[in-house]
């Protein structure tokens, strides 16, 4: 059970939770998919205290219609770093947090696959928005980020980019730690 106040809320005032979000090259990385994108938002004491993204280049093309949900193209990736520095620095961050994800299972199940290529192991356990916007907000018409933010949040905020990895990551942070107050 939610408390009706942060303040009552030892969980979010007391420990490091890192609220992440990713952008994929497909949506199954046994098929292929990759990820491309992560962004992460560190929350101590109730406050952003560091914040993280990073485009990945994996050398894997995006198909078309991937790049039309999120916008990233291949001519983005050229340059950027490899899957190995990123991840190293997401696990920096990892350290002694509580992950945070809208649809935690997908993100886990991404990040467990590219750790693994990495010769990494990773359980990832943590904290579904999507799960706890279902059991609280029973009445919504789907659970997307943008419709449980636009419930909790009144409306999104202005310049966010949806299906952009800090963004989207920023966002749950902020649905996160309403749900916490409520």
């Amino acid at each position: 059970m939610l408390s009706n106040s942060s303040k009552n809320s030892p969980r979010c005032r007391t420990a490091r939770y890192i609220v992440v979000d990713i952008e994929t090259s497909g949506l199954f990385p046994q098929r292929g998919a990759r990820i491309i994108e992560i962004g992460a938002v560190v929350i101590e004491q109730e406050k952003v205290v560091e914040e993280f993204t990073s485009l990945i280049n994996c050398g894997v093309k995006v198909p078309k219609h991937i790049q039309k949900i999120h916008g990233i193209t291949d001519e983005m990736l050229k340059g950027q770093p490899s899957p190995a520095g990123v991840f190293l620095e997401f696990l920096r961050l990892m350290a002694a947090g509580t992950l945070v994800a809208h649809n935690l299972k997908f993100e886990r199940h991404f990040l467990r696959y590219e750790l693994s290529r990495l010769g990494i192991g990773f359980t990832g356990n943590g904290i579904c928005t999507l799960k706890m916007g279902k059991k609280l907000f029973p009445y919504l018409p789907n659970y997307r980020l943008e419709t449980v933010a636009r419930y909790l949040l009144g409306e999104l905020p202005a310049g966010l980019r949806l299906h952009r990895a800090l963004d989207d990551a920023r966002l749950t942070a902020m649905v996160w730690m309403e749900m916490e107050r409520r």
